[in-house]
């Protein structure tokens, strides 16, 4: 259960929570709603093997395991001695995936876009379905999103161009999983494929990950949690291609800022561009800003993650 997880990547808007719903409804394998925990837990007990009364201790500190109903005594029954730091973290999954009757577990957290090289090492037989959406798209649907309705970190894209860095380093991140890990672990579809003919790009998922196809698992329209979110409403519809269109809705501003930063990894992947040249000395500066940033506040989160401030952070409920 815990050898072969299915991580299912993309930046940040890009339609991971409709295939994770789609999959989710298999009858083999539980992915629920974002957990968060991995890199805290991953850092917090990066000895092997894992000390299980301390690593209880802070799984039953975490919140998002009160919002999956998943109690902590249900995690214990499934610790091991002996157990790495990804079979102990895998044992929350699994125990929630016997919650609902299933054997195999999964995760969909747009946040480990940033983290690929720790769930490599932390999980060495995981599988990764990379969902890649045209990256304007992305940027029209994510700063769309009301203030206060997503959790907003220290890299919050405010405008195209910020997120254009924030998609690039990812995407490019991820793809250079893809190369390392190769295609029996790795697989990349894009977001306009999936809504313009579900079936067939779930069955290709499914065929990847080791799954049956069921017809049930595109019957999900009005039965996710995640519909409820004001952010995810696009849940309660079929899929429906052309939702967003940066051809008439991303002002020409945005637009020609998007393709100054990231045009080149656009036409990497498929997707037209109105311009054909890379990125410019202003563009790469911003670029190798955003990575220098993300890169030192990585290393303070690595801190706080091993210090007994994340104790602090993460009480349990009393």
């Amino acid at each position: 259960m815990t050898e072969q997880p299915l991580f299912v990547l993309g930046v940040r808007r890009s339609g991971t929570t409709l295939l994770r719903v789609m999959l989710d409804r298999s009858s083999a394998i539980a992915i629920p709603d974002e957990s968060y925990f991995i890199p805290q837990l991953a850092h917090r007990h990066s000895g092997t093997p894992v000390d299980a009364d301390s690593f209880l201790d802070d799984v039953r500190r975490l919140s998002t395991l009160r919002e999956w109903g998943l109690p902590a005594s249900e995690v214990a029954e499934r610790l091991r001695p002996g157990m790495t730091p990804g079979e102990a973290i895998g044992a929350i999954f699994a125990a929630y995936a016997g919650l609902q009757g299933k054997e195999r577990w999964g995760d969909k957290t747009p946040l480990y876009m940033q983290y690929l090289p720790l769930l490599e090492r932390t999980f060495p037989g995981a599988r990764f379905v990379h969902l890649v959406r045209d990256g304007r798209d992305a940027a029209l649907s994510f700063l769309s999103v009301p203030r206060g309705i997503m959790t907003e970190g220290w890299g919050h894209p405010k405008d195209a161009a910020g997120f254009a860095r924030l998609w690039r380093t990812e995407i490019e991140s991820a793809r250079a999983l893809g190369r390392r890990v190769g295609p029996d672990r790795y697989l990349e579809l894009r977001y306009e494929d999936l809504v313009r003919d579900p079936a067939a790009e779930l069955a290709r998922v499914c065929t990847f990950a080791g799954l049956q196809f069921e017809a049930d698992m595109l019957d999900y329209v009005g039965r996710s949690d995640s519909a409820r979110k004001p952010h995810q409403q696009r849940l309660n519809q079929p899929p429906t291609t052309g939702v967003r269109d940066w051809r008439t809705e991303l002002d020409p501003a945005g637009e020609a800022a998007f393709e100054d930063a990231a045009g080149d990894v656009l036409r990497a992947l498929g997707y037209e561009t109105r311009s054909s040249g890379s990125p410019s000395p202003r563009a790469r500066l911003g670029l190798g800003a955003y990575r220098a940033t993300t890169s030192a506040w990585r290393g303070v989160g690595y801190v706080m993650q091993r210090s007994p401030l994340w104790r602090r952070r993460h009480q349990p409920l009393t």
